[in-house]
């Protein structure tokens, strides 16, 4: 197994920056998720690991070795593609085989590296079948199986579940959770989808225009985004965006947003003196705003109460969303099925202050 570190890493195409001066240490044995929007430098990133894309200025390294001139087939890495690239006219089994025959591997070697990989992923009666005749699924386990049978220092996955179905793509993420664990193989996982990245990475570098902004532990990421985009771009629904004004209010601070004010968590005063009469943009997610007429894990308060306006109500099972108003800011709540909200009626919400946020509208960092 290896570390992989990039180290100020550019890929410029003529005039367009794709990976601006990134630098990344990703451990032995880690699964690193790299998650972003489509043309944010993700995937340009993984395939400068591969080398199948070279590298402008900075340093690649896998183990010990600077690998900017090292051709991908000696770089000791296996990649699983978006779309499997197997071979049509041959058996599952001979896609699998085929790298160790390239490199003049024993066939009792083969024969064993292969059978012990599709027993690992539950696909040896599959083996004598070709492509065209497996499923989404079973096709993308083949593509593993190709992978693993390699023993690479590093796996790079390239959005390898993306054409899967919804229930599949649960079940296969599960499969390849599992996988990593048993293996243990330093793995680079690329993404667009931040479920995805939540659910299986031991850390996720979130990319936005080719440059790095914040890479950590999913809950981290979650709970202490460094910007707007982050903070937006990680949690389902999206984290609610309100302007607003940071006004004192006795010993402590509130956040003026028009139509309503709520207080600023207590323990987050020491960094709002220089923000008092300013501009700032209120960060509250869904989950932490509460119907005020269901029992709540937060008290209600005059600093965290607002009235607002039912618009949609979405039931999803055992939460409903809600599509509040108040005054000309829009939320969403996911509320406790309990709720008695109704489309068109007034709904006093509770927000959880100690889980707001707020921002720089200038910036867009992180105030707290």
């Amino acid at each position: 197994m290896a570390q992989v570190l990039l180290r100020n890493l550019f890929k410029r195409f003529d005039k367009t920056t794709a990976v601006n001066n990134l630098t990344l240490d990703i451990k032995d044995r880690e699964f690193m998720v790299l998650v972003g929007p489509s043309g944010c430098g993700k995937t340009t990133a993984l395939r400068m690991i591969a080398g199948l894309e070279e590298v402008s200025d900075g340093e690649i390294l896998i183990g010990e070795r600077v690998v900017n001139n090292v051709s991908p087939k000696d770089r000791d890495i296996a990649m699983v593609f978006q779309n499997y690239a197997l071979y049509p006219h041959m058996t599952v089994f001979e896609n699998m085989a085929f790298g160790l025959k390239l490199r003049k591997v024993p066939k009792p070697d083969i024969q064993k590296r292969v059978t012990d990989a599709a027993a690992l992923l539950g696909i040896e009666v599959l083996l004598q079948r070709r492509p065209g005749q497996l499923s989404g699924g079973q096709r993308q386990r083949v593509a593993l199986g190709r992978a693993i049978v390699r023993e690479p220092q590093v796996f790079l996955m390239d959005e390898p579940l993306s054409n899967l179905d919804a229930k599949l793509r649960v079940q296969t993420r599960a499969e390849l959770i599992k996988l990593h664990r048993r293996l243990g193989i330093t793995t680079v996982y690329v993404t667009h989808d931040q479920v995805e990245a939540m659910t299986m990475g031991d850390r996720i570098a979130v990319m936005q225009g080719g440059v790095l902004q914040q890479c950590a532990p999913p809950m981290e990421i979650y709970q202490h985004p460094v910007n707007m985009f982050v903070a937006g771009f990680i949690g389902t629904p999206s984290m609610n965006f309100l302007k607003a004004t940071l006004n004192k209010n006795g010993g402590g601070y509130a956040i003026d947003c028009g139509a309503f004010t709520v207080s600023a968590p207590a323990a987050q005063s020491g960094k709002l003196e220089a923000y008092v009469g300013k501009p700032v943009i209120l960060g509250v997610r869904p989950a932490d705003i509460f119907d005020k007429n269901l029992k709540n894990p937060i008290e209600a308060a005059e600093g965290n109460t607002v009235r607002t306006q039912v618009d949609v109500s979405e039931p999803m099972g055992d939460i409903i969303t809600l599509y509040l108003t108040a005054g000309v800011h829009s939320l969403v709540a996911t509320v406790d099925a309990e709720t008695q909200a109704k489309d068109g009626q007034a709904l006093d919400v509770l927000f959880d202050l100690a889980k707001t946020h707020l921002f720089d509208p200038e910036t867009e960092q992180a105030i707290y």
